[in-house]
């Protein structure tokens, strides 16, 4: 009896298994079709991804829900440091903890801007019950704009730094604040901020959500993002025949943020890992 309960327990284990929406294969969270029912403009990232990660990835997921419920056509995506009205990283009031991060002036957003959004709203999110203050040198560096309204340039305090070319997600969340930690591609989970360098040339600043491999057989990256295919904010798979190098990050240790040296160097010299999955 206790031989039959144990094959049927057994076989449970395998149908779960099979049924479930995503398979490991040696630690790559391989996607099936099953989590694009949502579409482009999915406001379900924690609800889908959740199941596959943990900690405080989970509220960047909810963060990501929240930056999408802001524009459910994509919202329109524009880069423009001397238009008129400049580019605005993202196309909504983005407050932390209750406070203008810039001032808007546009609907649009932009790569970089979509990630950090996500970013605050995860903050949002995980210190929804707390009483905790940040101070006011390092709110104003987290700030997307100059206290005079002016751009912030790129290299310049926390927005500075995860705005900057190459991998910001590293400068801003490794380096200039120590609250998140590198991870290598096949340990990637949903909620980790990727910095994509295309063998074209430039880059794009992404939440990953997972691998995908198409019909074709070939490995695609799965993630969410201001871009110009999507018409600003949404889900986008694209191969990762096209993928120079990324750089991962987790956020790991939040609470040193409010340890945050302000003026504290990095460090851009950085290489990335290639995505060498396995045949």
């Amino acid at each position: 009896m206790k031989i039959l309960k144990a094959v049927i327990q057994l076989l449970t284990i395998l149908i779960l298994t099979i049924s479930c929406s995503s398979k490991a294969q040696n630690d790559w969270l391989i996607l099936k079709d099953s989590v694009f029912s949502e579409g482009t403009y999915n406001q379900n990232h924690f609800e889908i991804f959740g199941k596959y990660t943990s900690g405080y990835n989970l509220d960047v997921l909810k963060g990501i829900d929240k930056v999408q419920s802001s524009a459910m056509d994509g919202g329109g995506y524009f880069v423009g440091i001397k238009a008129d009205p400049p580019e605005s990283p993202i196309g909504y009031d983005l407050k932390l903890f209750g406070k203008d991060l810039f001032d808007l002036e546009r609907t649009t957003s932009y790569c970089s801007g979509a990630s950090y959004s996500a970013f605050i709203e995860g903050l949002n999110s995980i210190y929804s019950d707390s009483n905790k203050i940040l101070n006011d040198a390092i709110f104003e560096s987290i700030r997307m704009q100059e206290v005079d309204g002016s751009r912030r340039e790129d290299g310049i305090k926390f927005w500075g730094n995860w705005n900057d070319d190459g991998y910001g997600n590293h400068f801003a969340l490794v380096q200039y604040s120590g609250i998140g930690n590198v991870i290598e591609p096949k340990n990637a989970q949903p909620g980790d901020f990727m910095n994509i360098s295309w063998k074209s040339g430039g880059g794009h600043s992404v939440v990953f959500l997972g691998w995908h491999i198409d019909k074709n057989d070939s490995l695609n990256v799965v993630y969410w993002s201001s871009q110009k295919s999507t018409n600003g904010l949404g889900d986008d798979v694209v191969p990762v025949s096209k993928i120079k190098e990324v750089m991962i990050v987790r956020l790991t240790n939040p609470n040193l943020l409010y340890n945050l040296e302000v003026d504290k160097p990095v460090d851009r010299n950085v290489s990335g890992y290639k995505i060498n999955y396995p045949d």
